[in-house]
């Protein structure tokens, strides 16, 4: 039998439930979307497969999942800078978003896309508008995507039919490579009314629930004062819980907000740039962990965040927590490899066929160099991947089998064509237009 692709000589990072595992001189079998095998170098003759890949000198590990993300919004990158939260959404944000067509969100997925592939991100679960159109590009990326169309529940009726459409026209499209969930927006800017509509058509259609929650101390009082209970519990309470629930941030859970998402398993994404450069506050991740949580990490949007960077997210998480918590042993090495993997393809409710490099996962993995002057000497290779590499030390990267980058070189993607046709964009997309907003941050 000839095999799609064999990948050679390389050292196997594959974090799982047992924590993460090191081998060096490995070499990886792939048959169409899946690993065939991960062992020993040269016992796998190379003429068995169509392709191989050379991997001396670097680490093969899986993808990274990206669990919160608004790829489209690397349009406004700079735009909104030094503002307090309220101002950024309310005076910046939600202004320039009333310019934006869905050329503009299909080009500015693209150049996400670009920047995800570049740094390693193989899986993004995503939550914007346009969404057709944001799968569209995706697919032609080749990047793997858990998409929700934004909903604020001003028209109920009409927001949850389009989400059932776009599910029905993308959820395990091409090749299982989309998914689909219901994306209300938050607690704050949908009535509550039709946070349970939604958690009825989510039972009613199988799909999961992506939504913000809790991302400033202020929501959580203003829920307080006005439904008795937190914004988490309020989620509880209008059944979101009862179906796959992602929680995009929950920076201010409380420690019985962490025990009831604990018993639903709700995921958590945890976008700690966002969070500080907004002076929001840092979600308790190792008290989230330590509940049974899984918590993956997300971009969010470079508006917030400046670059689609899971590396730094990683390296943040990992500090911050370490910071708060006074403690240098909090949030260790192997728990932070397996927030940007494993754990978040558990977010995702994946991790059955997600976020390893083990055999039957499916192939979608990244090569990392290791032999930068910012890496070398390598003591240890779980350090130098979690506080020495760098985006750009990804030299391949294969989602589903497909090779999407190869030695730095975009396969799937004309980078030059997708920068011009976003700078053409560019200025009108920034102007802040001061008509009527569809809400307001509170």
């Amino acid at each position: 039998m000839i095999y799609d692709l064999l990948i050679r000589r390389v050292t196997v990072v594959d974090p799982g439930p047992e924590g993460v595992m090191v081998r060096a001189d490995q070499d990886i079998l792939i048959q169409g979307s899946r690993i065939v095998a991960v062992q020993r170098a040269g016992q796998i003759d190379p003429a068995s497969a169509a392709r191989v890949i050379p991997g001396d000198g670097m680490v093969a590990m899986p993808g990274l999942i990206n669990t919160h993300a608004h790829a489209a919004m690397v349009l406004f990158r700079g735009s909104a800078e030094d503002v307090p939260i309220e101002e950024w959404f309310n005076d910046y944000i939600w202004a320039m978003e009333t310019n934006l067509n869905p050329e503009d969100i299909y080009w500015g997925t693209l150049l996400a896309a670009a920047e995800m592939i570049e740094g390693g991100i193989t899986t993004v679960a995503d939550h914007y508008f346009e969404m057709d159109r944001v799968a569209e590009a995706f697919v032609t990326a080749g990047l793997r995507a858990h998409l929700a169309w934004a909903m604020f529940g001003q028209n109920p009726h009409e927001e949850l039919d389009r989400t059932a459409s776009f599910a029905a026209r993308w959820h395990g499209a091409a090749e299982d490579r989309i998914r689909v969930w219901m994306g209300p927006h938050a607690p704050y800017t949908c009535p509550y009314e039709f946070l349970q509509e939604v958690a009825r058509e989510a039972q009613r259609l199988g799909l999961g629930v992506h939504i913000h929650v809790s991302e400033t101390a202020e929501q959580v009082q203003s829920s307080l004062q006005r439904y008795g209970v937190t914004p988490i519990r309020l989620l509880e309470r209008a059944g979101l819980m009862e179906s796959r629930l992602l929680c995009a941030h929950a920076a201010h859970a409380t420690p019985e907000d962490i025990a009831l998402m604990a018993t639903h398993r709700v995921g958590v994404a945890h976008c700690p740039k966002t969070f500080l450069k907004l002076a929001v506050g840092i979600a308790p991740v190792v008290a989230m962990r330590q509940a049974g949580i899984p918590v993956g990490l997300g971009t969010d949007g470079a508006a917030s965040n400046n670059t689609l960077d899971l590396w730094e997210q990683m390296r943040l998480t990992a500090l911050l927590q370490k910071h708060e918590r006074r403690d240098a042993r909090a949030l260790p090495l192997h728990e932070a490899l397996t927030m940007a993997t494993w754990d978040g393809a558990r977010a995702l409710g994946v991790e059955e066929h997600l976020g390893r490099l083990a055999p039957g996962y499916l192939a979608d993995l990244i090569l990392v160099r290791l032999d930068g002057a910012h890496v070398q000497p390598v003591h240890r290779v779980e350090a130098a991947l979690v506080y020495a590499a760098r985006a750009s030390d990804v030299d391949t990267v294969i989602v589903n089998g497909k090779v999407l980058m190869e030695r730095r070189q975009l396969l799937t993607l004309d980078k030059e064509e997708i920068l011009r046709q976003v700078q053409a964009r560019a200025d009108r997309l920034v102007h802040r237009a001061h008509g009527r907003r569809l809400q307001t941050y509170r």
